[in-house]
């Protein structure tokens, strides 16, 4: 029962990593896939998406990715979350992320092992391991990326809503707008900066008045990642990730790898049943 539970887990936050946009001035970098605060089911906020996708190489970094979230409900009270993930990133495009699941009250959070996600390019395998058990699955793949499931890029309800105010190959959409907020500076880092407002017009989606989600984006060239992102929707609330304590450093090569003393099994996968031992 437990091997089949961290497996699910794996296939959870493999899920979360894949559904960012991808490379680019976007919020793929830093994995923002998460469903919207209160919504139910296991969060791993703030993931790096380092699997499947582009391998980044030559910009190695260490950094805390920290989320923080705001639901405010109708009646004036606030649901608030916020996790943080320990993401390394070396010279050869692996990653290594440690965290922990916000399991939204389906169990207690303590309870919950810390994860560390490895994903090696450079040997073709990721790992999932589990610190506190001194455990892990280990999967393998090939050049396409490894076992990525299906919805990669924007979640489907993003999907809908562009497709609802941005019909396909639109030009000077108008409830689609985009400016530049020039540069900025984290912990050293410059990233280019951009505000995106899309609005969802009346009578759309079953909206009396005009809804608009504004999202916040800084993207470093540098680190080839988005180092901040504020997205603000009124159904939803407010989501902030960011990049804290950056380190451009390189990493040490062990932390790619599992420990001598871990008990790592093969992980197979299924297109149709997921993850199985």
């Amino acid at each position: 029962m437990k091997r089949t539970t961290f497996a699910l887990l794996f296939a959870a936050v493999w899920t979360a990593s894949a559904q960012g946009p991808g490379p680019g001035r976007g919020p793929g970098r830093m994995g923002f896939g998460s469903p919207p605060p209160g919504a139910p089911g296991a969060r791993f906020l703030g993931a790096e998406a380092g699997m499947p996708g582009r391998v980044v190489k030559n910009a190695p970094y260490s950094a805390d990715i920290i989320t923080d979230s705001t639901q405010t409900l109708v009646d004036g009270n606030h649901i608030r979350q916020s996790s943080t993930v320990k993401a390394y990133r070396d010279s050869e495009g692996r990653t290594r992320r440690e965290q922990s699941p916000n399991m939204n009250g389906l169990t207690s959070n303590a309870s919950m092992p810390t994860m560390v996600i490895i994903h090696d390019p450079v040997a073709g395998v990721s790992m999932a391991l589990n610190a506190k058990d001194k455990t892990g699955t280990r999967s393998t793949f090939g050049a396409g990326g490894g076992p990525a499931p299906s919805g990669r890029g924007l979640r489907p309800q993003e999907r809908g809503e562009q497709s609802a105010v941005r019909p396909r190959h639109a030009e000077n959409d108008p409830n689609f707008k985009t400016e530049s907020l020039g540069t900025r500076s984290f912990d050293g880092v410059i990233a280019e900066g951009r505000r995106t407002t899309m609005t969802i017009p009346a009578g759309r989606m079953g909206n009396e008045q005009p809804i608009q989600i504004v999202t916040e984006t800084w993207y470093s060239s540098e680190l080839q990642a988005t180092v901040y992102q504020k997205r603000s929707d009124p159904r939803n609330g407010e989501t902030v990730t960011r990049f804290a304590n950056i380190s451009r450093a390189e990493p040490s090569r062990t932390l790619f790898d599992a420990p001598s003393d871990f008990k790592v099994t093969e992980l197979t996968w299924s297109r149709f049943r997921g993850p199985s031992q």
